[in-house]
C-alpha cells in the first residue's frame, strides 16, 4: 500500500485530501506545519509528499529543499500544492525542488492522476 504524506494547514483541504486518498487505498500520514512535515518524511519515509507551499513554523518552499538536500527523503517525490496559480509558479516550485504542481482549488482528478504517476494506484482503485 503507497504510504502519502499531506502537509497542509488547512483543516478542510487536509481533511479532503486525506479521505479521498484512504478510499482509493493509499496510507496516508499528516502534518500541519513545514517543521513536523520533515521530521515525519525522516521518519517514516513515505513514497510520496503532497506539500502545501503556503505552511506555518517552516514554509514549503524551505521543507523542500531541506527534503531535497538529505539523502534519506531526496528521492521522494514531491507534489506541491499552491494556491498560487500565476505563470511562472509552477517553474518555481519545479526550481525549489518539487517533482510535480498542483493549483488550488485542488482538482482531485487531475492531483490523483499525478499521484498515479509516481507511486501507482492505491490498493482499492476503481478499475
Amino acid at each position: 500500500m503507497p504510504k502519502i504524506l499531506v502537509i497542509e494547514d488547512n483543516e478542510m483541504n487536509l481533511d479532503m485530501l486525506m479521505r479521498r486518498l484512504v478510499k482509493r487505498g493509499y496510507e496516508v500520514l499528516t502534518a500541519v506545519d513545514g517543521a513536523a512535515g520533515i521530521d515525519l518524511a525522516k521518519s517514516a519515509l513515505p513514497d510520496l509528499i503532497l506539500l502545501d507551499m503556503s505552511l506555518p513554523v517552516v514554509d514549503g518552499w524551505t521543507a523542500v529543499r531541506q527534503l531535497k538536500g538529505l539523502e534519506s527523503t531526496q528521492k521522494i517525490p514531491v507534489i506541491a500544492l499552491t494556491a498560487h496559480a500565476v505563470a511562472g509558479d509552477r517553474e518555481k516550485c519545479l526550481a525549489a525542488g518539487c517533482d510535480e504542481y498542483e493549483s488550488k482549488p485542488i482538482r482531485f482528478p487531475e492531483l490523483l492522476a499525478k499521484v498515479e504517476q509516481f507511486v501507482g494506484a492505491g490498493t482499492n482503485a476503481p478499475e
